[in-house]
């Protein structure tokens, strides 16, 4: 009998222990999941933009207005990470016309742009999006078509039909994938309040091979809902995900087997609150010339908390009835899914739809950012383009002039000419490349770009900050289209009066909220700042440097030059042949500076020992500074590249007529504006309540009011309302 108990027990002990290892080994898989899913979404971050424009129709020659906002995917709350926005006018055959960095702060940036009044009238394209967002390019950048009518060419309206690879084609899985031959499969069914329903099934193979183990992670976003073993039951399982544990949005469900390998996955959406209840009132009706005072207020206060760039509003023309999206609408799929789906699916708001019907889009879709095949690799990608969080960068590559041949590891230099000397290098990498960092304003700077060695054969390819990167199309010609539509014969007449009488709104450019810089010498304080000034004149450098720059020298040596610097160490005469600069710009040849007339110069300062910043070196440094201090004195080396650079474009303002006074309300000109009202940066009062008011113009007609925002904590603002001008 004792012997049966120890058998009985050891069994037992035994069943525990299989237990307990079995128990831990899904633990450790499920943090397997987590924690690369997680260092993923940190390496791999994912950026999305949108635009609210101020319309969606205009006449060549007009102001298009519109407000950048920029969204951190996984929170969909306004990020900070970048702080310029590459903004472009694409024609039919998606190549740019007008190309614009816009600033960003906080995550809002306004802008606006001049079509050029020789534009045909067809489809263009607005797009944009991030230095980061390079990276993904074509796919990851907002994108909206915008029709442009020339009322005075008549020409026929061109479209742009899209060709090539579709924005999934090319990926290692796409859509909802079954491996072939997994022997599983998932569905979905949507139970409102009750939750999210996943029914799995799998065969007997399956089951046999897997034993009866699966994991099943969800996850919205870029937020885990839920991730979790399941043991499988028979052929049919089902797990019901609580509606609390699930993030409104896209929901990605994928299947894992025993050892972690993804076999299937579907998307479905889930919809949420977010969106917050914004009350829009104002007149339904007015007069020509009249004031309109547009009131926002929100029931829990979420208007004051936003700051100024959150919101915007534009006032314009009712063309027609037909839908268009919202901030909301926009980031449910956002570029993480493509902007098709969107554009060419929908009718009716998201929310107004039905869940088979959203599911019904999502059926063919893919993520482009959360991809397990790149989560689960043993390396993570490797990226060019950086977020532009403090700086913009301007990119490089060095090659060996007569084959093209990428240059590596050798060192680009960067001047910008001024009183103080501003120097940067970096060291090409494996392909050349190389990259330069510039404070971020609206200043134009005058930069100067070398080799490090002039001597040899090797030339700097600077790279365009707007990368080519576009979808192919073709031009589409609307032979059917007989005529122009009357509102927009009549957008065009108004168009050419305005300009006939000099009216636009386009006022002075916006203040934005620049990080203050001042320029500071890389070199710091100089062993010697001789002021030139301060002593009697002397007619050539030579004498300059003789006779008052002790233990510096400028000689003339055969035919050429030469400066050096002499000190005594250890009693022993020591000698340097430092770097020179010309206005903060570094030179090689003495000559340049032994030919400068002595009355051009303001100063010359001295590092008299050697000097390394990062890890380039100096062996002492001479920068003469001309009084002008623009570099302009000698003509330029053919081994540098001058370049007057603005990192972000100037932004005008939009500015409304004021017909407050009779006088005003009176005067003849006439005021036929098309876009009435637009305002980037609506801001609270402190009572949370926001008021616009506009006056109305000459032209006696329908118009929208369109709210478009997202709060700091990603919460949807977005309303509109009608209103008629008689």
């Amino acid at each position: 009998m004792r012997t049966k108990i120890i058998t009985v027990t050891i069994i037992a002990i035994h069943f525990l222990n299989c237990l307990s290892l079995f128990s831990q080994e899904q633990e450790q898989m499920i943090k397997y999941l987590r924690v690369k899913f997680q260092s993923y979404l940190e390496t791999v971050p994912w950026e999305e933009i949108l635009v609210h424009s101020d319309r969606e129709e205009y006449i060549a020659g007009e102001d298009l207005w519109f407000n950048l906002y920029l969204i951190d995917r996984q929170s969909l709350k306004p990020s900070s990470e970048s702080k310029i926005a590459y903004f472009e006018l694409l024609n039919f055959e998606n190549r740019p016309i007008i190309q614009k960095r816009i600033f960003l702060n906080k995550g809002f940036g306004p802008g606006q742009l001049q079509l050029p009044d020789t534009l045909s009238s067809g489809i263009y394209t607005i797009r944009a999006y991030t230095n980061w967002m390079k990276n993904f390019l074509p796919g990851n950048c907002f994108s909206k078509d915008i029709k442009v009518f020339n009322a005075l060419n008549n020409g026929k309206f061109k479209q742009k039909l899209i060709t090539g690879k579709s924005e999934n084609e090319g990926k290692t899985e796409s859509g909802n994938f079954l491996k072939k031959g997994s022997g599983i499969s998932l569905v979905t069914k949507y139970l409102g309040s009750a939750g999210l329903e996943i029914v799995i099934t799998a065969n007997e193979k399956f089951i046999s091979e897997n034993s009866n183990l699966i994991y099943l992670f969800v996850q919205t976003h870029g937020i885990i809902d839920h991730i979790s073993a399941q043991m499988i039951k028979g052929n049919i399982t089902r797990t019901v995900i609580p509606v609390e544990s699930l993030t409104e949005g896209v929901t990605q469900i994928t299947v894992f087997d025993s050892k972690g390998k993804p076999l299937c996955e579907k998307y479905t959406y889930i919809q949420g609150g977010k969106r917050i209840n914004i009350s829009l009132s104002c007149a339904d009706s007015s007069g020509t010339r009249e004031k309109i005072s547009v009131n926002l207020e929100s029931i829990n206060g979420i208007l004051k908390s936003l700051d100024s760039g959150n919101l915007s509003i534009s006032v314009t023309p009712v063309v027609n009835e037909m839908y268009s999206s919202d901030m909301n609408d926009y980031l449910v799929f956002g570029t993480e899914f493509g902007q098709n789906i969107l554009n060419r699916s929908l009718k009716e708001r998201i929310n107004d739809t039905t869940f088979e019907f959203i599911d019904s889009l999502l059926e063919n879709a893919a993520s482009k950012w959360i991809i397990w095949q790149e989560i689960l690799s043993d390396s993570l990608p490797d990226f060019k383009y950086e977020a532009e969080k403090e700086d913009h960068f301007l990119y490089g590559r060095l090659i060996e002039d007569e084959h093209s041949y990428p240059v590596p590891s050798e060192p680009v230099i960067m001047c910008i000419p001024g009183k103080k000397a501003e120097f940067q290098y970096d060291d090409t990498n494996n392909e050349g490349n190389f990259k330069f960092h510039i404070h971020i304003d609206g200043d134009i700077k005058d930069l100067i770009i070398m080799p490090h060695d002039i001597n040899k054969n090797q030339r700097i390819i600077l790279e365009s900050s707007f990368p080519d990167q576009f979808p192919k199309s073709e031009i589409s010609v609307d032979s059917s289209r007989k005529s122009i539509p009357q509102y927009i014969e009549d957008w065009s007449v108004n168009y050419q009066v305005n300009k006939i009488y000099g009216v636009t709104a386009s006022g002075s450019p916006v203040k934005q909220a620049y990080l203050p810089v001042k320029p500071v010498r890389f070199y710091g304080k100089p062993d010697i700042e001789l002021i030139l000034s301060d002593y009697v004149s002397l007619p050539e450098m030579e004498e300059v440097f003789f006779e008052l720059l002790p233990h510096v020298s400028l000689k003339k040596k055969s035919s050429n030059y030469e400066i050096l610097i002499t000190d005594r160490v250890d009693d022993k005469r020591s000698e340097l042949t430092p770097d020179l600069f010309l206005d903060g710009v570094k030179i090689k040849d003495p000559a340049i500076i032994a030919d400068l007339d002595p009355s051009t110069v303001d100063k010359i300062e001295v590092i008299k020992e050697k000097y390394v910043t990062g890890n380039y070196f100096f062996p002492g440094i001479v920068n003469v500074i001309t009084k002008a201090a623009d570099f302009s004195s000698i003509q330029l080396p053919d081994y540098m590249i001058r370049l007057p650079y603005r990192p972000v474009d100037p932004v005008l303002s939009y500015v409304l007529p004021d017909y407050s006074t009779p006088l005003m309300k009176d005067n003849t000109i006439p005021d036929f504006r098309n876009t009435i009202y637009w305002n980037p940066s609506l801001k609270p009062d402190k009572e949370g309540k926001i008021t616009a008011e506009f006056w109305t113009s000459d032209v006696v007609a329908r118009y929208e009011i369109n709210v478009q925002g997202i709060g700091p904590g990603g919460e949807i603002i977005s309303t509109r309302k009608l209103f008629t001008v008689k």
